[in-house]
């Protein structure tokens, strides 16, 4: 009996080991996220620093912000290769009117003075051209000519009607991209968060000395590509940011996808990056402020060629329409607050 009672105290004192060895694996701090204030649902926080329906919220109003912007861009670049074709169109029109102007000569000496007549003594240009089209007598270059005419001129409406559309359509992206940034300030309002900070903070510095290389192929689509930082998938989008934030020396641990009620980590458009070198650890001082705060003026510097949602720091929030914005999580945790790690989230 003696013997029994101790087999089964060791027995107990090797499973309080097991159990004491598994906890102490599960704290590593280089495989660990950031953790959540709560369980998934209890607070509505997921580690992003805010409710489900704030980030829902920005997450619309960053999206329509980013689209709206752009569409500006396209169709300010519509404009320029309008306005230059036009300026071409302009400069072709002396020519061909002189040459028209010669044929018009030469047919008179060739005994053409009827026909020619009509179209010289028509009051207008567009007269001219109307009554040229009538005229079956007149010589194949000559027609040729009032033809090369005509279509410059209508290219040249056509050009006109395009960049006005052009610019009512930059007008329309610019009250969309207003409404976006009203819509980001207030649902950052609501939740008691979003005063102005500072554009730039300590340390400066934009972490690289170029922007990013633009993406040579599309990467639209869903959460399609295998996450190389966790055994989920991220976005085509994410995948490309993720690389070229390494390739140009931002190499410290990363983790995107996860599961979680809200926020962009488990539609694969997230990636948390520590600001430590081993990891998510305690609110980053020193070197790790500085790397964090240079990643997060990469990814700033980069936004319109990494496609970027957002960017948290250091309890700031930098948003596409409103710049740096004041936000802190609930927990006051350096998780909640981001101060031990940049999150990063693309459209």
């Amino acid at each position: 009996m003696q013997h029994e009672t101790a087999r089964r105290r060791w027995a107990a004192v090797l499973a309080l080991l097991v159990a004491a060895c598994g906890l102490a694996g599960a704290a590593s701090p280089a495989a660990a996220v950031p953790r959540p204030l709560a369980a998934p649902g209890e607070s509505g926080d997921d580690g992003e620093g805010g409710t489900k329906t704030l980030l829902d919220k920005l997450d619309d109003a960053s999206k329509g912000y980013v689209t709206a912007k752009a569409k500006l861009k396209t169709s300010k670049e519509q404009q320029t290769r309008l306005a230059a074709e036009l300026k071409r169109l302009d400069a072709a029109l002396g020519p061909q009117q002189q040459a028209l102007n010669q044929y018009a000569e030469q047919a008179y000496t060739m005994g053409r003075l009827g026909p020619l007549s009509a179209l010289l003594t028509a009051e207008n240009s567009a007269g001219f051209l109307d009554r040229a089209q009538l005229l079956t007598t007149v010589a194949e270059r000559q027609n040729q000519a009032v033809e090369d005419l005509r279509a410059t001129r209508d290219n040249q409406r056509k050009a006109k009607t395009a960049i006005d559309a052009a610019i009512i359509d930059q007008q329309r992206q610019v009250n969309v991209m207003a409404k976006r940034k009203a819509q980001a300030e207030q649902a950052l309002k609501e939740a008691n968060q979003g005063d102005d900070a500072e554009d730039s903070a300590d340390s400066g510095g934009g972490g690289g000395s170029s922007d990013a290389d633009k993406p040579s192929g599309s990467l639209s689509g869903g959460c399609s590509v295998d996450d190389p930082t966790t055994t989920g998938c991220i976005t085509p989008r994410l995948a490309y940011a993720l690389k070229q934030a390494q390739k140009d020396g931002f190499t410290r641990y990363v983790a995107c996808f996860r599961h979680q009620n809200s926020g962009e980590h488990p539609k694969g458009r997230a990636c948390d990056f520590a600001s430590d070198k081993n990891g998510f650890g305690g609110v980053a001082t020193g070197s790790s402020k500085t790397y964090g705060t240079d990643l997060a003026n990469y990814f700033i510097h980069n936004a319109d060629t990494l496609g970027v949602l957002y960017v948290i720091w250091f309890k700031r929030i930098w948003l596409p329409s409103s710049g740096w914005k004041s936000y802190s999580g609930a927990g006051g945790t350096p998780s909640t607050d981001h101060t031990n790690h940049v999150h990063l989230s693309v459209t």
